[in-house]
């Protein structure tokens, strides 16, 4: 199996703005897998918060790339638990697995759903994202992108004016998502204005660590809560089970596709609901994501609606929210030259 690496510079078309930080691009790294003709693509990207940059992800890779070429690669499972002893982070590691999965595919010639016996008859629409702003320019921003679902980043001083004003633009579903800014006593007492808002939940109101007040928001929110800081890898969900009405799954925090089918399979007998959401990737990442839709509840897979330069193909998301999916197998990725 032959190995390599390309970076690249994703452009925002606005600021991204959550409760503790903001950028306009991201940088992402793009692992190429290659065996008997076929490629798969895989991706992680840069993350301040987690301590993750592309040079160090690239220089984990490199690592292990004369190792990886002499593997013997049958199946992305057998993969991904050969690469766990090799000590890589989650993110270097979700990289990988994504890659190995859509070479998998393309080598069966099969959709990544298809093997795993799902169906894409039904599956959820993905929100929209709206970042934290000017209250004009979170209007401006929904108007420019009118959209069934939007998850609203909050953190603010005017976090519940901001929800009723863009109430008034708009009868879409919306989501809530504080990024831990606020405390126990603060959310359940927004929890019923936002209900009558129209809010259908609210995505990790407190800090990751904060089990104590989430056992608080657990008994006394009228709002579901959904786990995102605080449910990181597999050994996670058993305690959000605890805390949480459901868990918002990211494959580069929990180390790719095959951690994400056993952390959805454990959430499911928890009598969670399941979310998986995406960091800003490119279509390669979101087309990984896509694969997973037809076992979810929710999904945040809005990252190429965010992006002015794409570089790859396979998910397209429409403008009525539909997914189209791509002829080929695996995620059904092609980069962009």
């Amino acid at each position: 199996m032959q190995v390599r690496l390309s970076q690249h510079t994703l452009h925002l078309k606005h600021p991204f703005t959550i409760s503790r930080e903001s950028h306009q691009t991201q940088d992402t790294l793009i692992v190429h897998l290659s065996q008997d003709g076929k490629t798969g693509y895989g991706e992680t990207t840069s993350n301040p918060y987690y301590g993750h940059t592309i040079k160090k992800l690239s220089e984990e890779i490199k690592s292990v790339s004369s190792e990886i070429e002499k593997y013997l690669f049958s199946k992305p499972e057998e993969f991904h638990k050969w690469l766990k002893g090799k000590n890589l982070s989650s993110f270097a590691l979700c990289a990988l697995d994504l890659a190995a999965h859509d070479l998998y595919g393309k080598m069966q010639n099969t959709p990544l759903y298809e093997l795993w016996g799902t169906s894409i008859e039904n599956y959820p629409l993905t929100n929209y994202t709206i970042g934290i702003d000017s209250i004009e320019n979170m209007v401006a921003k929904m108007k420019e992108k009118p959209w069934p679902i939007y998850k609203i980043k909050l953190g603010t001083s005017e976090d519940l004016d901001i929800v009723r004003e863009l109430r008034k633009h708009s009868d879409a579903i919306f989501r809530i998502d504080a990024n831990g800014a606020w405390t126990a006593a603060q959310t359940i007492a927004i929890a019923p204005e936002l209900k009558k808002l129209g809010v259908e939940f609210i995505e990790q109101p407190l800090r990751a660590d904060d089990w104590s007040g989430m056992e608080e928001v657990a008994h006394h929110s009228v709002l579901p809560v959904i786990a995102d800081e605080s449910c990181l890898v597999e050994e996670d969900v058993e305690q959000c089970a605890l805390h949480f009405n459901g868990i918002n799954i990211k494959l580069t925090k929990c180390g790719g596709l095959t951690p994400a089918l056993r952390m959805i399979e454990k959430g499911r007998a928890l009598g969670l609901k399941i979310m998986v959401g995406c960091m800003t990737e490119s279509t390669v990442g979101i087309s990984a994501i896509g694969q997973l839709l037809p076992q979810l509840d929710y999904v945040d897979m809005d990252g190429p609606m965010l992006l002015s330069n794409d570089i790859a193909t396979g998910i397209q998301i429409n403008e009525d929210a539909t997914i189209t999916f791509p002829m080929l197998g695996g995620s059904g990725i092609s980069l962009v030259s």
